[in-house]
Parts: structure tokens; C-alpha cells; sequence
């Protein structure tokens, strides 16, 4: 099957049939799907999203028939690579990498080669689900989305044109794709610079002065400004064409010879240095109400999200004074992040509508043009303040954990030479993240390299102690006596030089209760974490966790849902999971811990607690085969496991806690 979503949408069959979808919601809600990528959509959001002007009863009716629609439309096309999965909570698309462009389009651009950019640029037919007008909740959800691929789209004409080795086939790929962009954006001086470097390379330099020219034009009539320095520096050697250039005599009486043209290029201030930990700043946001009076709010989200964001001492946080700088131009975000000297630039809107105030955000990575996170939040116009500490609380909560994973990401594109303390913390977590046994064999070497570089690293030794959490939970520890008292060094260190990092108190928290058996204590660190950074994900699952194990189901519950909602799209979700369905467990609500359970082992599967509170919730909520199934993995991956040293994974929780779960792994199959 194809899926095109670059341009105009259209889906064909691997018969090369069209498809033709049911109602234009159905097309949408497949786009939708296809858009979301594999994370999926949950239920509730798109069924609001496309049905909004429905009953939420009706709506959800019109989300379940649509989704009929499209589950009997592929089975008639013989295409069974393709199919809808779901659960309660979340629907997906299932299939292969190479049917969307979309897909394809985003997996070649993180290439370096230039084969592979040139089929991306080939792939690129405009904006995703270009000329469907899209209003509503719909039109807000993908109104980032396409910013986003126009971004990309601009950094890889200009990539593909700054490549030496472009073959004939390849330079008419980033020509067609620059043409393109400019044709959508008169504006777009990054397909611009790429068409006057297309058409130099031809020697075709007249040419390329009148594409300099028309940009030229183009930035004048429509944003008052001057082309960028980079523009400039490439026609500062190209003569303008003879009907362009003024005449000058060569000698008295004798014939005029063209004059030539010079860009003279203008100094050029100096820009700050980026520094080493990441860096961000908080644009103004754009007041979409066309109200004067609702400028107080925008600004003061703006001075809330700033000003939390500097509460989170890994970041660099541009004040509020230079940021708003820039209030009420048209900016481009590249050239923000590079006069501000920031890695990373959030960017929002507010929206009144009635007595509802709407509020859009974006964050961007502005090197390579690429969106990391964008939502919106609704509220009465009543409530304007709480809605202003919500905002800055979410976008906190939810922008944290997608810096640190770009930054991993950066880590790791880095020269192993040039590492620093915090490059080394930085690898470490992303060994960590990938929740194996050999990713946590990585990672703590790492950790203890960046506490080596700077012993007052209290990030590194939380992420240490955390470290030897999950050797426990996994029945990973070698020498239990002496991981058990590095623990209680680690969480003592940090507890003196971490008073600041509101997450290496959190982690460190969570190790003494669950390995140390110090719930008390460990509380005590997850609660100054909390006061310290309130919008802090990682303090309140680590809370959460806490207390399912030792305290307040409900408490726990209660937490991990702030949680979740803080970081909607954490990697640790499946902990949070995992330990809501334990909480649930131990509250004896069966049926809600088996589901959270199986999606925590879904998402994560070789995470042994999550697979052992599935088989035990299983068991208790009468559900047998599936309780077995969980029991038989947990084996797999653990072949020592026994009722007998159950104790030895789960440390020292709550006895009548740890004496229902030790029956419920009974029934569900555990071995003696």
C-alpha cells in the first residue's frame, strides 16, 4: 500500500487501486493515524478532535464506526501488512516503514547521504494534508505538525545544496524541492539560498543573482526586511546581468561597458556562544482573540513558563526582558536561537473564543528546524489565572523529558573525545533508556564517569542509584551486601549536594525506599523534590511509586496521575503505569490493574515488575491463561524467580501488601 500525506492525501492499494474512504471524517481520522505514528492517539482526544461538535456519547459512536470503516476497507484490497490496533485507552495504525511518505520522508532526512536526501526532497509534495482547510480542534492539532515538516523541509533543501557530490538526478531533486518551497512561500530564504547554490554549481550566474534578487524583493514587500548575511555572501562575486547593471564609459567618445554589481555585505554583530547544557527561550506568545485586553494573560503564561523553566537548574533559560525583545514581529526561529545564543525556542498562541480561552504551544529544536513537542490547553476565561498556572505547569512537565531526550540524542553525536561531566550523565541515560540488562551495564559506568569529572554531580549519582534500583527490581544484583550500601553512599551524597535538582532527589528517593527499605526517608526526598519543582514528572511518579508500595494506594494513584499529565509522553510511562496498576492491585481493584498492568508490559517488555503485576492482577481479576502468560515471560527473562526470593525484587513493602501479591503470584503459576 502508499499512503501519500505530503501534499494532498491519497492512499493506494498494492494493486494500485485508490481508496476511496467512506466520509471525509473517516480520511481524516486515517491521516490522523497514520500522522500520529506509532505512539497512536488516544481515543478521547480524537474523537473530540473530529467530532467536536457532537455529544461525547455520539462522538465516541462516530469514532468507533469510522474506525469499522477503515478495518473493512483493507482486507478488500488484499493489503494485510496495514490493520488499526487499540486499546481502551489509545487506537494506532499498524504497518510497514516504507508505506507512508511521511514515514520514509522523516527516516531519510536523518541520513547523511546525499541519496537519501534527494528522494526525501523527491517526496516532499507540500505541507501534510496541504489543501484540506482545516478548522477546530483538528486544525490545531495539525497546524503545528505542518509548521514543523515546512521546517524540515527548508533545513533539507539547504542541506541537499551545500553537498559536494550531488549527481544530475539528486541537484534536480533539491531544485524542485526549493521551487516548491518558494513557490508556497515567496519568503522561504532557505530555498532560496539552495536555488542560487543549485544554479551557480550550473554556472549559471545570471541566473542565480535574479533568484537573489527576487528573494530580495520578496523579503522588502512582505516583512520590510533585508536578506540575511548567508544570502548575501553568495552573490557577493556574481555580477549582476547586463540589463541590470549600470553603464560606465571605458574611455571618452568610446562604447559603455557594464558596471559591476556589488553586495557589499554589512557587519555582522557578534553572536553569543551556545552554551554546553541546553538552552531555551520562551518567545512571546501571539494573541489569535484580535482582544487587546487578553494581552495581560498571554504575557504573564509567557513570564510563568520562563520562569519555571528556570527553576530546572540543567537549563539555560534566557530572561524574560531579551525574549520579549522580539513581541510583535514575525520572526524566524533559526535566526531567534542564533542572535539568543539558545539550542531550543518555545513559541505559542492564545485564543479566545466566548468565555474559552485556548492556549497553543510549540517547541522547536532550531538548528535543524524540528519540532519536539506541541499541545494546546483550554479553560473558562473565569478562571484565567488557575488556566495561566496549568499552562506553565503542563508545558513545564511535558517540555522537560523531550529536552533531555534531544539532548541524548546530541550526546551521542559528539566525539567521544570532547565529552564533559555532563555529556557522560547524558549518555548514560540514554544506555538507561533502553531498559535492557547490557543498556544498564552501559549506563552506569557513565554515571560514575560524570560524578568522577565532578563530584558534586547530583544528577549523575541520583541516576546512579536509580541505576541500582532496577538491578534489583530485575533480579540483576550480583552482590547484594555491597549494591546495597553503594545506595545508601549515592542517596547520601545527594542529599547533600543535590538540594537544588529536584529529579536526582527524586530518583535518589525512590532507591532508598524500594532497595534500601527506608520508605520514610525516601518520601522525605520525594516530597522536597515536589516542593522544589511542583511541575516536576519525575518526583511525583517517584512519590507515586512510594506509596503503592508502603503507604496510600489512592495517594499513589492520585500521584502518578499528575504524573502522567505533567509528561503525557515520557519514557518512563510504563513505570507510571506499572505502578498505578500495583496501587489498584493492592486496593484490590482487579479489574482497573490488569489493563495498566498489560499496557506497562506492552510498552516496555522486558520490565520484570510490570510483567509480575500483570500475572498477579490477571489472577486475582479471574483471568487465568493471561496470568500464566505473564508468569511463563517473567521466567523467561528471569529463570531464577521464585515465591521464595520474591523478596529479593521487591524489597521491603508494606507486609500485608507483599503478602496478597506473594498469594496472587501463587495463583497465577509462580513457582515455590
Amino acid at each position: 500500500m502508499h499512503i501519500r500525506l505530503l501534499g494532498d492525501i491519497e492512499v493506494v492499494s498494492a494493486a494500485g487501486q485508490p481508496l476511496h474512504f467512506a466520509t471525509r471524517k473517516t480520511s481524516l481520522l486515517f491521516a490522523a493515524l497514520v500522522l500520529a505514528g506509532p505512539k497512536g492517539l488516544r481515543r478521547e482526544r480524537v474523537a473530540a478532535m473530529l467530532w467536536a461538535d457532537s455529544g461525547e456519547q455520539q462522538a465516541r459512536n462516530s469514532l468507533r464506526q469510522a474506525l469499522v470503516d477503515i478495518r473493512r476497507l483493507f482486507p478488500s484490497t488484499g493489503d494485510e501488512s496495514i490493520r488499526i490496533e487499540g486499546n481502551t485507552d489509545t487506537i494506532w495504525l499498524a504497518a510497514n516503514a516504507d508505506e507512508a511518505d511521511i514515514w520514509i520522508f522523516d527516516q531519510k532526512i536523518e541520513a547523511d547521504d546525499s541519496a537519501s536526501l534527494a528522494v526525501a526532497a523527491d517526496l516532499y509534495r507540500g505541507e501534510p494534508l496541504d489543501g484540506l482547510s482545516l478548522a477546530g480542534e483538528i486544525g490545531e492539532w495539525l497546524g503545528p505538525l505542518r509548521a514543523s515538516y515546512s521546517r524540515k523541509a527548508l533545513h533539507l533543501a539547504e542541506r541537499l545544496s551545500l553537498l559536494q557530490d550531488l549527481d544530475t538526478q539528486q541537484e534536480q531533486a533539491c531544485e524542485r524541492l526549493a521551487e516548491r518551497l518558494v513557490a508556497i512561500d515567496p519568503c522561504a530564504e532557505q530555498a532560496h539560498r539552495a536555488l542560487i547554490r543549485i544554479l551557480r554549481h550550473r554556472g549559471k550566474t545570471n541566473d542565480a543573482f535574479r533568484q537573489f534578487l527576487a528573494c530580495k524583493e520578496a523579503l522588502k514587500r512582505e516583512l520590510g526586511v533585508e536578506p540575511e548575511q548567508t544570502t548575501r555572501a553568495l552573490v557577493e562575486r556574481i555580477e549582476a546581468p547586463n540589463m541590470d547593471r549600470p553603464k560606465r564609459p571605458v574611455a571618452e567618445g568610446g562604447p559603455l561597458e557594464p558596471e559591476p554589481t556589488r553586495i557589499e555585505p554589512k557587519p555582522e554583530p557578534a553572536r553569543p556562544v551556545v552554551p554546553e547544557k541546553p538552552s531555551i527561550t520562551v518567545l512571546p506568545f501571539q494573541n489569535m482573540s484580535g482582544d487587546a485586553e487578553q494581552e495581560y494573560f498571554t504575557d504573564g503564561v509567557v513570564e510563568e513558563i520562563t520562569t519555571a523553566l528556570s527553576h530546572v537548574n540543567w537549563l539555560f533559560v534566557i530572561a524574560r526582558n531579551s525574549a520579549f525583545a522580539y513581541k510583535g514581529q514575525q520572526v524566524d526561529i533559526t535566526r531567534v536561537a542564533r542572535e539568543l545564543g539558545v539550542r531550543y525556542v518555545l513559541e505559542g498562541s492564545v485564543r479566545r473564543a466566548g468565555s474559552r480561552l485556548r492556549v497553543a504551544g510549540q517547541l522547536v529544536e532550531a538548528a535543524a528546524g524540528v519540532s519536539l513537542w506541541a499541545d494546546r490547553f483550554e479553560g473558562d476565561v473565569s478562571q484565567v489565572f488557575e488556566l495561566q498556572d496549568l499552562v506553565a505547569s503542563s508545558v513545564i512537565g511535558a517540555i522537560s523529558p523531550r529536552l533531555e531526550q534531544a539532548e541524548m540524542a546530541r550526546a551521542k553525536r559528539k566525539p567521544t573525545e570532547s565529552l564533559d561531566a555532563y555529556d557522560h550523565y547524558l549518555r548514560g541515560m540514554a544506555s538507561l533508556y533502553r531498559w535492557t540488562r547490557e543498556g544498564l551495564e552501559e549506563a552506569l559506568p557513565q554515571f560514575y564517569k560524570a560524578i568522577e569529572l565532578d563530584p558534586d554531580f547530583a544528577a549523575a549519582e541520583g541516576a546512579a542509584a536509580w541505576c541500582y534500583f532496577w538491578r534489583m527490581a530485575n533480579g540483576w544484583m550480583t552482590d547484594r551486601q555491597t549494591e546495597t550500601a553503594e545506595v545508601s553512599r549515592l542517596v547520601g551524597n545527594v542529599a547533600i549536594a543535590g538540594q537544588d535538582d529536584a529529579v536526582a532527589l527524586a530518583f535518589s528517593g525512590l532507591a532508598l525506599g524500594y532497595v534500601i527499605g527506608d520508605y520514610e526517608a525516601g518520601s522525605a526526598l520525594a516530597d522536597r523534590a515536589l516542593v522544589l519543582n511542583p511541575n516536576c514528572a519525575a518526583a511525583w511518579s517517584a512519590s507515586g511509586c512510594l506509596k503503592a508500595c508502603h503507604d496510600d494506594p489512592d495517594i499513589a494513584i492520585e500521584h502518578m496521575s499528575r504524573a502522567r499529565r505533567l509528561s503525557p509522553l515520557d519514557p518512563l510511562t510504563f513505570f507510571m503505569q506499572c505502578f498505578t496498576a500495583f496501587a489498584h492491585f493492592v486496593a484490590g481493584r482487579y479489574d482497573a490493574a490488569w489493563p495498566l498492568a498489560e499496557a506497562a508490559s506492552r510498552a516496555q517488555p522486558y520490565y520484570l515488575t510490570g510483567l509480575r503485576v500483570a500475572a498477579a492482577s490477571n489472577a486475582m481479576a479471574g483471568r487465568p491463561d493471561a496470568a500464566a502468560r505473564h508468569i511463563a515471560r517473567s521466567l523467561q527473562l528471569d529463570p531464577e524467580l521464585r515465591l521464595s526470593n520474591l523478596k529479593h525484587r521487591v524489597g521491603q513493602i508494606r507486609p500485608d501488601y507483599f503478602a496478597s501479591y506473594v498469594e496472587a503470584l501463587r495463583l497465577a503459576g509462580l513457582p515455590e
